[in-house]
């Protein structure tokens, strides 16, 4: 087995750790911002998960998928975001 495999493995476990950690505040969060927050955490993960996987393969073929990932995050929080200060003004 080797140095990049262990390295794999690690990495794999952590965000799977993180992931369903996230997931269960999505489920669980008493309020919106608990489960966008959650949210935009899920997303670094995978997106995070995504950029290790195509590191350790050596390749860039999911980059496109990285890249819209990346914009759904930016646009989801901005919208919570508007969505939110729209009702705390009222």
């Amino acid at each position: 087995m080797t140095f990049l495999t262990v390295v794999g493995i690690i990495a794999a476990v952590m965000f799977g750790i993180g992931a369903i950690a996230a997931v269960y505040r999505i489920i669980r969060g008493p309020s919106i911002l608990d489960r966008a927050l959650a949210t935009d955490v899920l997303l670094a993960i995978a997106m995070c998960a995504l950029g290790a996987e195509m590191a350790i393969n050596k390749h860039t073929d999911t980059l496109v998928v990285l890249l819209v990932l990346a914009m759904f995050a930016v646009v989801g929080s901005i919208s919570i975001a508007r969505f939110m200060a729209k009702q705390d003004a009222s």
